[in-house]
């Protein structure tokens, strides 16, 4: 039994007089509280797992503890994802996930309602989650807007921060570089995602930041020159320390794509 169930099974057995109970004033607190609460609705928690393909052997970092199991489940899930053990078109349910994962299927639900937030799952009615497949068009789409977004702001910071501040972003660069040589997806979309917050960051725009990184998760690295895009990362840091506006231009024209940029 996990710590999950184990804290269910003793919620259920409460007696009527205790203060946890449904006739005592704290239980009917708790109760019109507990109304408030959306749910995960009944035919999304994919309890059938006849016909799906097996599950991916995930495994997650470290040991789990109660308070992260569902932060750990979404960061597994993720690298599954990314590297592909979670394929494209694909239905999985939450109670077989779980067993891989080692824990309950509540933990797995929440985290897969996360990842169809973030459009990187759909819900299955009575048979779990399935992988969402982007098309072509959705992923230049998103590089658009990924462009619309940061390249001005990049622009900006390029003529107002002054070149030694950008010397502390060399560590972050050369992170997403290892992880490009070393061939490690889920380690590269994390490094990735930590270089460009620490140079949209200096914007001190925080709202343009979460939206940035919300954006760079739905990023599919899958057959993308991940050295490249790397060494991208170090060129546009030489630039802006040398403070070579024209430079700086080229590279984020190379890294997002042909959208213009103004410096």
């Amino acid at each position: 039994m996990t710590g999950v169930e184990q804290v269910g099974g003793r919620a259920a057995h409460a007696s009527p007089g205790s203060p946890g109970s449904p006739g005592s004033p704290a239980g009917r607190a708790a109760g019109s509280v507990a109304q408030s609460v959306p749910t995960v609705p009944e035919q999304s928690r994919g309890e059938h797992t006849h016909s799906e393909p097996p599950a991916p052997r995930v495994a997650l970092r470290g040991t789990v503890e109660r308070s992260s199991v569902r932060g750990q489940v979404l960061d597994g899930l993720r690298a599954a994802l990314l590297s592909g053990e979670l394929a494209p078109g694909e239905v999985y349910s939450a109670p077989a996930l779980g067993e891989r994962f080692g824990v309950s299927a509540t933990p797995v639900r929440e985290a897969m309602q996360q990842l169809a937030r973030e459009g990187a799952v759909e819900v299955v009615p009575n048979r779990g989650f399935r992988v969402t497949a982007r098309t072509a068009r959705e992923l230049s789409e998103l590089a658009e807007v990924r462009a619309l977004v940061e390249v001005p702001v990049m622009s900006r910071l390029a003529r107002t921060v002054a070149p030694a501040r950008w010397s502390g972003l060399r560590p972050a660069a050369l992170e997403t570089l290892a992880a490009a040589r070393a061939g490690d997806i889920a380690r590269y979309a994390d490094a990735d995602r930590a270089f460009h917050r620490a140079v949209l960051s200096l914007s001190g725009n925080e709202q343009l930041v979460r939206v940035a990184d919300d954006l760079r998760r739905r990023v599919v690295w899958a057959g993308v020159d991940l050295v490249g895009d790397a060494a991208q990362h170090v060129a546009l840091l030489d630039a802006l320390e040398s403070h070579d506006l024209a430079a700086v231009s080229l590279t984020l024209a190379a890294h997002y794509g042909p959208h213009p940029t103004t410096i």
